[in-house]
């Protein structure tokens, strides 16, 4: 399935929340994932996200669909992916 995470936590998470989901997902925006993942694997990455963020505080949006083929995406501006930026 195709997936979209999107964050709005504390500051003091950013780093750890991004570093985890760069392992499943591409990093495409501040704050904004997508990629392909089983169910299996999305379960996986949000329960270690869950146990990192609070849930009191910190919120997660995760919008997915069963076909990246099913979701249109138009971009204004310059299309980002951090992915591919060298450091």
């Amino acid at each position: 399935m195709y997936v979209i995470i999107t964050y709005d936590i504390s500051e003091k998470k950013v780093s750890v929340v991004n570093k985890l989901l760069k392992k499943y997902l591409t990093w495409t925006q501040n704050s904004v994932f997508e990629g392909n993942l089983s169910v299996g694997v999305l379960k996986k990455c949000l329960m270690e996200v869950s146990r990192i963020i609070d849930k009191e505080k910190d919120s997660i949006y995760i919008f997915s669909v069963e076909r990246e083929q099913n979701i249109k995406k138009e971009i204004i501006g310059i299309e980002k992916n951090y992915d591919d930026i060298i450091l």
